[in-house]
């Protein structure tokens, strides 16, 4: 069975190590509200960031040998039940139709502070913006 849930503060490490234990540059951050799917230990995490009158989605990660099981899925859903904000994401093209059917559309307009941050990954990245 599978457990969702946002980690208190002085377990953000455990996401970071997941992070670490999956070949990942992602890490958390202060600001950062950090959501994890657990069987016996993390499979999943994401952060939301707080970001011009909404959020940010950043850092989602599915174990490896977890994907294809509607993990991620289900891990947005719950961390975003609580939202009542809108809630941005950057992704590439390629998996613009997941985050579709998790309700985000394509969003030309992201706030200032994203925009300027997109703008600067673009340089190496080939980045879609959404929001839901």
């Amino acid at each position: 069975m599978t457990e969702f849930r946002c980690l208190p503060d002085h377990l953000r490490p455990l996401a970071d190590k997941f992070y670490r234990s999956q070949r990942s540059a992602m890490r958390t951050r202060a600001a950062h509200q950090v959501w994890v799917a657990e069987r016996a230990q993390i499979i999943a995490a994401l952060c939301l960031q707080p970001m011009a009158h909404g959020q940010w989605l950043t850092s989602l990660l599915v174990d490896a040998e977890q994907r294809q099981q509607g993990v991620a899925s289900a891990l947005i859903e719950r961390a975003l039940q609580a939202v009542d904000t809108p809630v941005w994401l950057f992704c590439h093209p390629d998996l613009q139709p997941f985050y579709q059917r998790q309700g985000f559309e394509p969003c030309d307009q992201p706030p200032d502070a994203l925009a300027e941050r997109l703008r600067r990954y673009k340089m190496k990245k080939i980045l879609n913006v959404m929001a839901r």
